[in-house]
This record gives structure tokens, C-alpha cells and sequence, in this order.
């Protein structure tokens, strides 16, 4: 991959009314551009107050940020702008900007050239873009974790002890007259160890996923027990229509809220009965709600007097699934049913006990402890390097020949390699970065 250094700039905070707005340059020739523009001679590592002058008009007062390579951002020399939140005086100047040589960035690019200067590794870059897009507190504090390189650490210490011993086996069979063998009751010994810490980080991916996407909830019942109307006491507003007509919702609804600082996507279900009382549609939204029930992690079970109202192969269907008993309708009717969360969405009673309930059952989802967070790419790596250390394993066993094995020794040190970003393709590279906003 060629570094490529040309000029970028790009605006940096949301294109909307605002008390400020921020614009980013970096490539060598930023220091030069931002000075053609400003009226007041830039001084480095300082705070530089003056103004935007485009042929002898001022466009704004500004605050001029200038960040010396290699101590920025990209690594690169970096001006950063702080203008007026205008967005037309925001774009005037990006213009004038462009004007001068620079080009807009494309997405991701300030990221991908602090990862081609290295200035983060690849697993910092993607929690740049984990920090950006985190919709609950966890997967920000866990992205953040990353940001500060724990990822990183702990791949590095792997494939360094891996690369060792590597080395060793190379050694030997290059140069057999100089170099013992290496026992290979030891190599599988470390390869054991290994393992153990790769499933050490896999352990909670499950989890990781929840926290960056959310849990699964869907409310599951009979045609007008009541879910649409808690499915809004839930949200806190009015999503789903909510008429005493059986058949009201005709198609699962689904929406994410915070919850204690997870994710968690409600699903609303068209009402379950006998298919022979549905019309087409009816049933089109029966079996829509008998999918949601695979797609969740928790069921929560609506009826109005009794559990007996739950068909039982609907209960044997969430077989697995955490399972909450909800009684609605309280304020109509208050009689008692043991082990059920009784509840009214009219007037509010039982909602928090609910949220509360759910809470717990997340809490028990998600470990509390869980040290690394990772995401489909880096566990896709994560078990090639495994599984490349197990064949390591099973070759030990029968031969003991090193050359056979150090292949996938080898292997599996270039599977951590990606996660950090030590082998990549620009593919894989370019791929990565897409996914980044403009000003990232």
C-alpha cells in the first residue's frame, strides 16, 4: 500500500446550525494553504485567533488550531478551523480551501492515514468508528477500551510469544547442525496456552454483539391483550396503532431504546390465534410473529386473567429464550397471578417493575467483567488463528518433523497480524474505512 500525502480537508462536525463548526486539513501543504487564507501569521503549537479572508472580505472570525507532524491526528501536519456554526459560511470557506489545493476527503481518510502513519493500529481505527456510532453507554465505554489500544495489547502479547517460538522452530530446521529442535511438548504447550487466551477474548463476543446492536425483546399474545399499547408505554410515545379492533397490528414493529445504558430493540407483534379465524393478511403477520419470537433473545408473554391464555407450543417455541409473564390490563383487572409482572400501560403501573425485570435479565446477557470487545472481523480472525494453532496441535501429535507444523504457526501469527493491521490488502483496507463519515 503507497501512502498517499496529498492535501485533504473536510468538514469535521455536523453540516447544521450550531454555535460552532469545525474544518480539518492535513498533508504537507496545510500549513501554507490555511496561512493563504488567514490574516494574521499562524503560530505552531498555539491557539491563533483572526479571520477568513477571501480577496480581501471577511468570511468569519475564527480559531485556528495548527498541529505540528508528527504530534496530530493523521501524524500529518493538521490545521483544524473553528468557525461559526453557519452552514454557509462553513461551506464558503471549505470552498476557498478547496480552491487553494486541497481535496475533500473521503470517508474515513483522516482515520486511515493516522493508521498508515502509525499513528493507531487497526483495531484502534475501527474503535475510532465503534466510539462514533455507539447508541448505549457500554458500547461506548467498551469502544473506548479499544481506542486505548487494550484490544491491541493483548493480540500483540499472543502473537509475539507466537513469533518466538516460531522463530525457533525456523531456526532449527534451517540450521539443524547449529540450532537444537525445539521440544515439541513445548510448542504444543504453548499453543495450549494460547488457545486459552484467544477464548479468553472470544468469550463474550456473543455479548459484544448485544451491546453494539442491542437485545432482542419481542411481545408476544393473543389479538388485543394488549401489546401494542405497552409496546408504547415502553417507548414513551405513540409508535404502534392501538384500537379495541382484534387485528389492529397486522405486522411486527420494532424500535430501539436505551435502557440503564443498553440497547434494547422492542419488537411488536401482530396478535396469535387459530390461522382458520385469520384472513391472508392476518396470518402473513402470525407467522411474522412466530419469527420474532426466533429472532429474540427475550420473550415477554402478554395475557389479561390467566397463563393459561399462552398457547403451550408457544412457550415450547421460546424454549431457550428468557421468558417474562406479563399481566396487563391491571387497571380493568386486579386480580393476582403468582410469577407474572403485572402491569397497566394506561395508567403506568408496573412499567418500571418491567424495565426493571429486563434489566436484570440483560445483566445476566451481558457479563459485567467482559475485559474485550470485538467485532465479525476481528473474530473471524481471532478463530483462524485458533484453528491454526490446533492444527499445530494434531500435526505434533503424529510426526515430529517442525517444518510441518511451522506452517501453521506462521498462519496463525498472520491471522493476529490483520487485526492490528500488520497484513491487509488495500481491499480489505478500503472496506474498513467506508464505513467512516466524511469528517472521520
Amino acid at each position: 500500500m503507497e501512502n498517499n500525502f496529498d492535501t485533504i480537508c473536510a468538514i469535521i462536525t455536523p453540516l447544521s446550525l450550531g454555535a460552532i463548526g469545525v474544518i480539518r486539513i492535513s498533508g504537507n501543504n496545510s500549513f501554507n494553504i490555511a496561512q493563504s487564507i488567514f490574516d494574521k501569521k499562524i503560530k505552531p503549537k498555539m491557539i491563533n485567533y483572526g479571520h477568513i479572508i477571501e480577496n480581501d472580505t471577511i468570511l468569519d472570525e475564527v480559531i485556528l488550531l495548527p498541529f505540528v507532524s508528527p504530534s496530530s491526528y493523521t501524524g500529518e501536519d493538521v490545521v483544524e478551523i473553528q468557525t461559526h456554526g453557519s452552514p454557509v459560511i462553513i461551506n464558503s470557506i471549505l470552498e476557498l480551501i478547496l480552491s487553494k489545493g486541497a481535496r475533500l476527503a473521503q470517508r474515513g481518510e483522516f482515520t486511515k492515514r493516522a493508521f498508515l502513519n502509525h499513528r493507531i493500529d487497526l483495531s484502534q481505527a475501527e474503535a475510532v468508528l465503534d466510539v462514533i456510532q455507539a447508541k448505549s453507554t457500554k458500547s461506548a465505554q467498551n469502544a473506548l477500551s479499544n481506542l486505548g489500544g487494550y484490544l491491541k495489547n493483548k493480540v500483540n502479547e499472543i502473537k509475539n510469544d507466537l513469533i518466538e517460538i516460531y522463530s525457533k522452530v525456523i531456526a532449527s530446521v534451517d540450521f539443524p547442525e547449529d540450532v537444537a529442535e525445539v521440544d515439541k511438548n513445548y510448542i504444543v504447550s504453548i499453543c495450549n496456552d494460547k488457545i486459552l487466551q484467544i477464548d479468553e477474548i472470544l468469550s463474550n463476543s456473543k455479548s459484544h454483539d448485544f451491546i453494539r446492536d442491542g437485545l432482542n425483546a419481542c411481545l408476544i399474545g393473543r389479538p388485543n391483550v394488549g401489546k401494542s399499547s405497552l409496546f408504547n408505554a415502553l417507548l414513551n410515545y405513540t409508535r404502534a396503532i392501538v384500537t379495541p379492533i382484534e387485528g389492529t397490528t397486522r405486522d411486527t414493529i420494532k424500535e430501539t431504546i436505551n435502557l440503564n445504558g443498553y440497547l434494547i430493540n422492542f419488537i411488536d407483534t401482530a396478535g396469535i390465534r387459530d390461522k382458520n379465524k385469520a384472513d391472508l393478511v392476518e396470518k402473513i403477520g402470525i407467522d411474522n410473529s412466530l419469527d420474532a419470537i426466533n429472532q429474540s433473545q427475550i420473550v415477554l408473554f402478554l395475557f389479561e386473567n390467566s397463563k393459561d391464555e399462552i398457547d403451550v407450543e408457544l412457550i415450547k417455541r421460546a424454549e431457550g429464550k428468557e421468558i417474562l409473564f406479563v399481566k396487563t390490563k391491571c387497571d380493568l383487572n386486579n386480580q393476582s397471578v403468582e410469577n407474572c409482572i403485572e402491569i397497566s400501560s394506561k395508567t403506568g403501573f408496573g412499567i418500571n417493575i418491567l424495565k426493571d425485570s429486563i434489566s436484570e435479565i440483560i445483566k445476566n446477557l451481558i457479563p459485567q467483567d467482559s475485559n474485550y470487545t470485538t467485532n465479525k472481523r476481528q473474530q473471524t480472525c481471532l478463530l483462524r488463528a485458533k484453528e491454526a494453532l490446533n492444527n499445530v496441535i494434531k500435526t505434533a501429535e503424529f510426526c515430529d518433523e517442525a517444518d510441518l507444523y511451522a506452517m501453521d504457526l506462521k498462519n496463525s501469527i498472520l491471522a493476529l497480524d490483520e487485526i492490528v493491521g500488520e497484513v491487509l490488502t488495500d481491499k480489505i483496507l478500503d472496506n474498513i474505512f467506508d464505513n467512516f463519515c466524511i469528517g472521520k
